[in-house]
């Protein structure tokens, strides 16, 4: 399948589970970490040709989306004497993606970049809509761009060596964008079988569904908002949270997704607090994070500490801090006039 992201100016295409062959006539960089080498390396440089290729190889894991290895990436690229004609390919999981796009926007001014996606919530999220950045210990993301790929290649094959966790982990993005944008999405998630989901492999169609459903929504999203000035903030559902907890924990005890889940149950718990979801429709989402062993909880150890530091958040604007929240299931809204009052006493649930 081929889905169209329509930029005005950066148009491009998703290809989920095609057969591809890239002939590129340029240099390449590969970015990508050594397990992600080890597995899948050979059956990648099967489908590239080009002058020449250089491979980047950086540390697995969030705690090294940082600025050290984005110069480390950009020393490696210079060594290799890439020029603005030249192409970067990240090949990885959403750190791999973030970094790679990143890099490529402010070498030289911005190269070329290709995604092609190893992981399922690279494959959902991370590798489409141009978003682009490293964490410093303010918080996540907060250092980064808009910068588009010029294609995406995902392909499920690359899923099958993922272990139980790292596929729900990536689940956890698409009932984000369920919650958001589509009740019926999250109708076929409370529909797949666990088992079946697990168990899947290339020639299942398990993965191509959930990857096409996910890209084909975010495509129309960020076609419509491509600097996230509105509409596309509903896709960081649950992040607000999230990225405090990744960032308390030192991005070292949840994936991640799993830190989105308990995101979004936080989120729930504060839109129930607020009128906006009733508590059948709460429990429904918390089952089905659950359904799936998806973390929901996470123990606040310092109330005032958490709640300050929502305003490092890329949403806040003018010492407001905007949530996300859904407003009913397949529907979100922004919120930037909640009490500290209302929003203590939901963060108190969680202590």
């Amino acid at each position: 399948m081929q889905i169209q992201v329509n930029l005005k100016d950066n148009p491009y295409k998703v290809f989920v589970d095609e057969p591809y062959f890239l002939e590129l006539n340029t240099k390449v960089a590969l970015l990508s970490n050594p397990k992600i080498l080890g597995l899948h390396l050979n059956s990648l440089l099967k489908r590239i040709k080009c002058e020449e290729l250089f491979i980047i190889s950086v540390k697995d894991g969030e705690e090294y989306k940082n600025l050290a290895s984005i110069e480390e990436i950009l020393n490696q690229m210079f060594n290799s004497k890439l020029d603005r004609k030249s192409l970067l390919i990240s090949f990885g999981g959403g750190v791999i993606s973030d970094m790679g796009g990143f890099a490529a926007s402010i070498y030289q001014r911005g190269i070329d970049f290709i995604n092609i996606p190893t992981t399922l919530l690279a494959c959902v999220d991370a590798a489409v809509g141009g978003k682009t950045g490293v964490n410093n210990h303010f918080g996540k993301n907060l250092i980064g761009s808009f910068y588009q790929p010029k294609a995406v290649y995902c392909q499920s094959e690359f899923l099958r060596t993922l272990n139980e966790r790292e596929l729900k982990a990536g689940l956890a993005e698409f009932i984000k964008m369920a919650i958001m944008f589509d009740e019926n999405l999250l109708d076929f998630i409370e529909n797949i079988d666990e088992t079946t989901f697990l168990n899947a492999n290339c020639k299942d169609e398990i993965f191509t569904q959930i990857i096409s459903k996910s890209v084909a929504l975010k495509a129309r999203v960020v076609e419509n908002d491509e600097k996230e000035a509105g509409l596309r903030m509903l896709l960081n559902y649950g992040h607000t949270f999230a990225h405090i907890i990744e960032n308390q924990t030192k991005y070292k005890i949840y994936l991640h997704g799993e830190a989105v889940a308990i995101g979004m149950n936080m989120a729930n718990s504060l839109a129930l607090n607020l009128g906006l979801i009733d508590e059948k429709e709460c429990k429904r989402v918390e089952n089905i994070l659950k359904k799936f062993k998806l973390p929901t909880t996470y123990k606040i150890k310092n109330l005032n500490e958490f709640y300050e530091a929502f305003f490092l958040d890329k949403k806040t604007h003018h010492q407001k801090i905007n949530f996300i929240l859904p407003h009913k299931l397949g529907q979100g809204i922004i919120k930037n006039d909640i009490s500290k009052d209302m929003i203590l006493k939901s963060l108190g649930q969680f202590q």
